[in-house]
């Protein structure tokens, strides 16, 4: 008989029905600890679907992703706002 194995998918779907059969205990030799989360926190920030488009296309012309134009400008304003101001 083939040695169980856990599924190797991104798929929520498949997933969710693999665990919904299988038992975790049936696969403990193939488990290991993590040292750390592998979960990033995050924000989810909603656009409008107007906002969508355009921050897909002005990252599309820079041949980035979304997310990471995101993060850009995220990272951009942090910066500037750190900077001292200089007063006259």
């Amino acid at each position: 008989m083939k040695p169980k194995r856990i599924l190797q998918t991104d798929s929520i779907q498949e997933l969710a029905e693999f665990w919904d059969t299988h038992d975790l205990t049936d696969f403990e030799d193939e488990l290991e600890e993590v040292p750390e989360s592998v979960f990033q926190p995050g924000v989810s920030v909603p656009l409008t679907p107007e906002e969508a488009t355009v921050v897909n296309a002005m990252a599309k012309a820079r041949g980035i992703s979304p997310r990471a134009l995101i993060q850009e400008w995220i990272s951009e304003h942090i910066e500037g706002s750190l900077k001292p101001t200089v007063e006259s």
